[in-house]
C-alpha cells in the first residue's frame, strides 16, 4: 500500500512537486495533449529523412537522456516497482513505435482518432450504465465514417494506429501503477531509459548515420522534449491525482486538437465525414465525462 520514498518526511515535497500540486491535473492532461500532437506534427516532418522508426528512437533517446539528467533516478526499488517500471518502459517504447508506423502512413487527426479507442475503453471499462453503450456506439459510428470517408486511407495505417490505441490504454493502466510505486518522476526517467533501449537498436538498424546529422539531433531533441519528456511528465503527475478512468475521460479532446493540429502545421485537410467522426469519438468521451462517478 506504501509509497516507495527515497526522501526523508522532514524534508517535505521537493520544489517540483510543490510546482506541480499548484496545477490542477485537468490543466495538466490538456497542456499535455497540445504539447504531443505537436511534437507528432513536427516528427512527421522527419519521416521522408529518417524515417519512422529512425524518428521513434531520437523521441526516445533524448526523452530519455533528459529525464535521467533532470531527476537522476535511483536504482534502489523493490521488485515490484522495478516490475512496474520494466513494464512501462515496454509498453512506452511499443505504444511509440506503433504510432509513428500508423503516422507515416495516414494522417495525424485520423491517426489520434483511431488510436483514442484505448483511452476510451479504459474510461468506460467496467461501466453498468446502460447509456455508456449509446456512447460506445457512437465511437464506433465515428470509426465506421473513417473508413467510409477515405477510400485511400492506407490499411496497414490504420492496424497500427488501433494496436497504438490498445498500447495506450494499457499505459495509462501501468502509468497509475507507476505513480503509486514510484516518487515524482523518478520512475518515468527509468521507463523512458527501458523504453529508448527497445527502440534505439531498431533506429539505427533503419537510418544509420542520417541520425547523427546535427539538424536532425536538434529536431529529434525537440521532438523528444514535446512529445516525451513535457506531456508524459505532465501525464504521471495527473495519474498520481486522478484514477485512470477519468484521465482516459479528459482525454476526449485528443482527436479534434490533433486534426487540428494536422490541418495546420501539416497541411492534412479532412474529409467532412472525417471530420464528422473525430466529432462523434469527442462527443462520446463527453458523454462517458458526464456520467463518469468520481472514485475516493
Amino acid at each position: 500500500m506504501a509509497e516507495v520514498s527515497t526522501v526523508p518526511p522532514e524534508h517535505g515535497p521537493s520544489l517540483n512537486a510543490r510546482v506541480f500540486s499548484s496545477v490542477p491535473p485537468t490543466v495538466l492532461v490538456l497542456l499535455g495533449i497540445v504539447s504531443v500532437q505537436l511534437g507528432s506534427a513536427v516528427a512527421k516532418h522527419l519521416f521522408p529523412v529518417v524515417g519512422s522508426f529512425g524518428t521513434v528512437a531520437l523521441r526516445l533517446f533524448f526523452a530519455a537522456a533528459v529525464l535521467l539528467l533532470v531527476w537522476r533516478p535511483s536504482v534502489r526499488l523493490s521488485r515490484r516497482a522495478w516490475t512496474v517500471v520494466l513494464g512501462y518502459g515496454v509498453v512506452l517504447g511499443l505504444m511509440n513505435l506503433c504510432f509513428y508506423l500508423a503516422l507515416a502512413r495516414i494522417p495525424l487527426g485520423i491517426a489520434v482518432t483511431v488510436e483514442f479507442l484505448g483511452p476510451l475503453a479504459v474510461a468506460l471499462a467496467g461501466s453498468r450504465r446502460w447509456l455508456d453503450v449509446v456512447w460506445v456506439a457512437l465511437a464506433g459510428s465515428g470509426v465506421f465514417l473513417l473508413m467510409e470517408g477515405g477510400g485511400e486511407l492506407d490499411l496497414a495505417g490504420l492496424l497500427f494506429a488501433v494496436a497504438a490505441g490498445a498500447l495506450w490504454g494499457l499505459y495509462i493502466l501501468v502509468g497509475a501503477a507507476l505513480g503509486r510505486h514510484t516518487t515524482e518522476g523518478n520512475g518515468l526517467a527509468l521507463g523512458m531509459a527501458i523504453a529508448a533501449c527497445i527502440a534505439v537498436p531498431v533506429g539505427v538498424a533503419d537510418s544509420g548515420t542520417a541520425l547523427l546529422h546535427p539538424g536532425i539531433l536538434i529536431a529529434g531533441l525537440g521532438v523528444a522534449l514535446l512529445s516525451s519528456v513535457i506531456p508524459y511528465t505532465l501525464d504521471l503527475e495527473a495519474l498520481r491525482r486522478i484514477p485512470p478512468n477519468v484521465f482516459g475521460i479528459l482525454m476526449s479532446l485528443e482527436p479534434a486538437v490533433a486534426a487540428v493540429i494536422g490541418l495546420v502545421v501539416l497541411q492534412e485537410a479532412l474529409l467532412w465525414s472525417q471530420w464528422l467522426a473525430v466529432l462523434c469519438v469527442v462527443i462520446a468521451s463527453a458523454g462517458a465525462t458526464l456520467g463518469a462517478r468520481p472514485k475516493n
